[in-house]
């Protein structure tokens, strides 16, 4: 069904975009642009060092009141939307009640690193391989399959009542889809599902094998559909009942958003974490270079993409606000870090919870290094910032790696591409033009393009590509020479951060 057909009764498509530090609603329009958006911030729990926890009702009841907000500021009501689409911080783990739809402890959130020596186990026992090559993933605390087990086997009672089919397990997807649905359905979509370290990711459904591995009972698993679908979901809002036809992992819904639906091109999402993805077209392209094979979004057969994580990223500024007090708001961070002429000398390795990809140590620790008595907060300001793109510079490197050919460009989105001396450092860096779109917020947009084409308010995926539009090209100044120089003073500060906390 066209946009044409729908009628002026649905004006637009809502995008749920859940993150990691607060839930968010935003309404596009047909011309794939922001109506409105509103946005509440949700408590973080530290019960312990390396823990992070989420309780997730307030994660629904932040998402619910906000989607209230949105309607309201864009002076619209439930019958304005043609359809929702869900994006969300993956790998959180939430388990609940079934009967009650009550979690049966806190999410335990992709950052959380409680289950280390589980995968440090499962690694001796040379366990990584079959893992890799059944889901594309390596062994790390970051996917969803140890944190089940954890909770089965650290939840009074819980592994007895998974087994009976009392409890059902989520990434967040599938939590807000139980709660907009009253708990009629349990469903997640392929890009969530293949970073559980659960999902096959040749034959897109739940590997068994790795379902013993882990020790996860099928009953507790939702099924599984593609990122974009035929109306087959209705969430209830004031007593109205809307379609849900798109749902995709937050960095696999920028990819769509990017319009990088093809083989070879690739966009960094600039958030809490970094990450950065390459679209590797209909088969699992394995890295030999500790990237993960994920998969990508579509509303037919697999598609897939290669992809490196960051733990920390434009998170690192939020340290320097709130841990070190250097700033009082975020969008102080470009000026200060620009006030003086160089880095002097300064590299901040952000490790505080470990290191993702390429080096895939959750033993490392942050580190501030090149410290002298000339040293300022803004030089500590800028090496933070820098450390965001040379992270990044890491996937690049890694993923040039692995692909025959060479990226010609870099899109970005996130908060922190809207920060120019980042963007520009990062082409330095990466050595290759960094497009910045007009519409930056392109996780919910890719959340609102997929829920759009599953109920005929766009055409085609052509037709959306067709909606990208540039805002910002940003070309390489800084000489090679240099720009490998300053690689190899950082590959230096992170092996003095990697395996700190290792005993």
């Amino acid at each position: 069904m066209a946009h044409a057909n729908i009628g002026v009764m649905t004006r637009y498509v809502l995008a749920l975009d859940q993150g990691t530090t607060s839930s968010r609603s935003l309404l596009f329009d047909v011309d794939g642009q922001v109506v409105a958006i509103a946005q509440r911030e949700f408590t973080q729990h530290f019960p312990s060092p390396g823990q992070v926890e989420h309780d997730a009702l307030e994660i629904w009841q932040t998402q619910r009141a906000t989607l209230d907000e949105v309607l309201t500021r864009a002076g619209a009501r439930v019958t304005d939307i043609a359809a929702i689409g869900i994006t969300n911080q993956r790998e959180t783990t939430v388990i609940w009640d079934r009967a009650t739809s009550q979690p049966i402890a806190p999410a335990i959130v992709w950052q959380d690193r409680r289950t280390s020596a589980r995968c440090s186990a499962l690694r001796a026992a040379g366990a990584e391989p079959e893992v890799t090559r059944r889901t594309g993933l390596l062994l790390d605390p970051y996917f969803s399959a140890t944190k089940i087990a954890w909770l089965l086997d650290n939840v009074p009672g819980a592994r007895a009542r998974a087994e009976r089919g009392e409890l059902a397990f989520g990434t967040i997807d599938s939590w807000l889809v139980w709660q907009l649905t009253a708990g009629r359905h349990h469903v997640t979509d392929r890009t969530n599902a293949s970073r559980t370290a659960l999902l096959n990711v040749h034959t897109g459904d739940w590997d068994a094998t790795m379902l013993e591995l882990f020790g996860v009972p099928r009953t507790l698993l939702p099924r599984v559909l593609p990122s974009s679908f035929a109306p087959q979901l209705q969430a209830r809002i004031d007593d109205r009942e809307i379609p849900i036809t798109g749902i995709a992992g937050d960095q696999q819904a920028a990819l769509f958003g990017q319009a990088c639906r093809h083989a070879g091109l690739a966009k960094n999402t600039y958030g809490t974490g970094c990450f950065m993805l390459l679209h590797t077209g209909d088969q699992p392209l394995c890295s030999t270079h500790r990237l993960l094979t994920t998969m990508a979004c579509s509303d037919d057969g697999p598609r897939y993409a290669l992809e490196g994580s960051v733990f920390v990223g434009g998170a690192v500024v939020q340290w320097l606000r709130d841990g070190l007090g250097i700033i009082t708001k975020a969008s102080e961070v470009e000026a200060l870090a620009t006030s003086v002429p160089d880095h002097g000398g300064v590299y901040c390795v952000p490790a505080f919870t470990g290191l993702g990809s390429p080096h895939w140590d959750p033993d490392a620790r942050g580190l501030i290094v090149g410290l002298t008595r000339g040293t300022t907060r803004a030089h500590i300001a800028r090496a933070a910032l820098e450390s965001i793109a040379f992270q990044s510079a890491e996937l690049l490197q890694a993923m040039q790696a692995d692909v025959a050919t060479p990226l010609r460009e870099m899109r970005v989105d996130g908060g922190a591409a809207r920060n120019d001396f980042l963007m520009q450092f990062q082409a330095d860096l990466l050595g290759v033009p960094v497009l910045r779109p007009k519409v930056t917020e392109t996780t919910a947009q890719g959340a609102a393009f997929l829920a759009g084409l599953g109920a005929g308010f766009w055409r085609s995926a052509d037709e959306i590509d067709r909606l990208w539009q540039l805002e910002r090209r940003f070309e390489p100044r800084m000489p090679r020479a240099q720009a490998e120089a300053r690689l190899h003073d950082w590959s230096r500060a992170v092996e003095r951060a990697r395996a700190w906390d290792r005993p």
